[in-house]
């Protein structure tokens, strides 16, 4: 063999090394940031389904003539709000998550509200298709908990993989960016105020 073809040979080889490296990580980041848009999927439905109760719910509620027009009215407000407001899977930005989860917090207030004013007409608590989706909308949030706290996971999985090092030398390359995380409402982290009033 000519001394010439073996430096040829070792740099055919390192590069061929190189590119597999390279094609691994592609490859990983893309499927780790599938997943992650996967899992934001599965929270968008979630919400969805939230949305989709508390359309009957408020069918149910408008049911009962005397029920409080104003608080029936901000809850279909805040659910028109809610399901205007969507985000591309491919375009998980911190800005658009942080529009999206307002919208959704504004149908979570608005929804609160309504299911305390409830506690004034006993018809309506007594009404079995309410006290169902109640049962069910309280399932929903469990979920809607669940499928935020799975997305980060898969967020977590693809960030690591595209911002360790040298991983982050490539992601840069192909284009991976990092992606936001489902974040807390501000203000969450401290504990509420309990007032009771008694007359």
């Amino acid at each position: 063999m000519k001394k010439w073809l073996i430096p040829l040979i070792v740099i055919a080889i390192i590069v061929f090394g190189v590119y597999q490296w390279a094609v691994g990580f592609n490859n990983t980041a893309v499927e780790y940031e599938a997943d992650a848009k996967t899992a934001w999927s599965n929270v968008e439905s979630s919400y969805q389904r939230r949305n989709d109760l508390v359309g009957n719910l408020i069918k149910t509620v408008q049911g009962a003539a005397d029920f409080e027009r104003t608080t029936l009215r901000e809850v279909i407000e805040a659910r028109a709000k809610a399901t205007s407001t969507t985000i591309d899977a491919s375009n998980l930005t911190a800005e658009n998550m942080a529009q999206f989860q307002q919208a959704q917090s504004g149908l979570g207030g608005a929804l609160s509200k309504l299911l305390v004013s409830v506690e004034r007409y006993p018809e309506l608590k007594a009404n079995q298709n309410f006290l169902e989706l109640q049962s069910q909308l309280e399932g929903t949030e469990n979920r809607i908990n669940v499928a935020r706290d799975r997305f980060n996971e898969k967020v977590n999985i693809y960030d690591k993989h595209t911002t360790k090092f040298p991983g982050k030398l490539l992601a840069g390359w192909f284009g991976f960016e990092e992606m936001s995380r489902y974040k807390a409402d501000p203000g969450s982290e401290k504990n509420p105020d309990a007032t009771f009033e008694f007359n």
